[in-house]
């Protein structure tokens, strides 16, 4: 075969609602940057620089958050061993959330249009869909925290800077189990050094939960031949447990019903 398939058991689901009332009071917002690089691609990390974690360093954690920390490792001394699985929310089918999906071995999706960013996190568990808005906005006031947070980007030449705040402090903020607040502030840099390079730096601010900001890195490859088959692994862990309560396979019903 000249292209090669992977094939992942991956979908996107977006819940998407509208207020009419949220957008009466959104104010106007200025055009995107125009001739600004292009990061649209399939990229996956880069072979053999893979890990769990975003510094070779410890986060630099409050006693109450290292505690925690302790107790989401489960024991483990492996420094790049997740964390235990009964504490993991990702266990429970919940998102990574931002920055967590950036640990993932799978790859990530960024589909660039004028005035806004799309990153679909193709994660093992729930597939997860980002919106980097690019078009001037700033953080609305009172968002709700969210597993990907809200997440706004400019322009500084050729990097890509991302703001994102208001994420839920239910997530970790990698695979190891580093725990954060709802205060995480998450600065990331994407900038594309080749072609078929990405490079993203991360910048974590959290005075809850960390002594002071601190810092990590991930450099990722372009794939342009990969294509993806939907599906879930939510959809195998819970489909006999629904089968079992379904009435579409129940005779006695469907008699009844008749």
């Amino acid at each position: 075969m000249q292209n090669r398939l992977l094939t992942l058991m991956l979908t996107v689901v977006a819940a998407v609602s509208f207020s009419p009332l949220l957008w009466a009071q959104t104010p106007a917002r200025p055009e995107a940057a125009k001739n600004t690089p292009d990061l649209s691609g399939m990229w996956i990390q880069e072979p053999g620089k893979l890990t769990r974690r975003f510094s070779a360093d410890d986060a630099p954690l409050q006693p109450w958050a290292l505690e925690i920390y302790k107790a989401n490792r489960g024991g483990a001394t492996d420094p790049n061993r997740n964390g235990s699985n009964g504490l993991d929310p990702t266990m429970y089918c919940l998102q990574s959330g931002v920055p967590r999906v950036y640990t993932s071995p799978f790859p990530i999706e960024i589909v660039q249009t004028p005035g806004r960013i799309y990153m679909v996190f193709h994660t093992q568990s729930n597939p997860s869909p980002r919106y980097i808005y690019t078009d001037g906005q700033g953080h609305p006031e009172g968002f709700p925290t969210t597993f990907m947070g809200h997440s706004i980007g400019r322009w500084e030449g050729d990097t890509l800077v991302v703001d994102t705040t208001s994420i839920d402090e239910d997530t970790w903020l990698d695979g190891i189990g580093t725990p954060h607040s709802d205060a995480l502030h998450v600065v990331e840099r994407l900038r594309r050094v080749t072609p078929d390079t990405l490079e993203i730096e991360f910048r974590f601010e959290d005075p809850k939960a960390y002594t002071k900001p601190w810092t990590g890195k991930k450099v990722y490859k372009l794939n342009k031949d990969w294509e993806y088959i939907p599906g879930i692994t939510c959809d195998d862990r819970f489909k006999t447990d629904f089968a079992q309560k379904s009435l579409r396979d129940k005779k006695d019903w469907i008699e009844f019903k008749k």
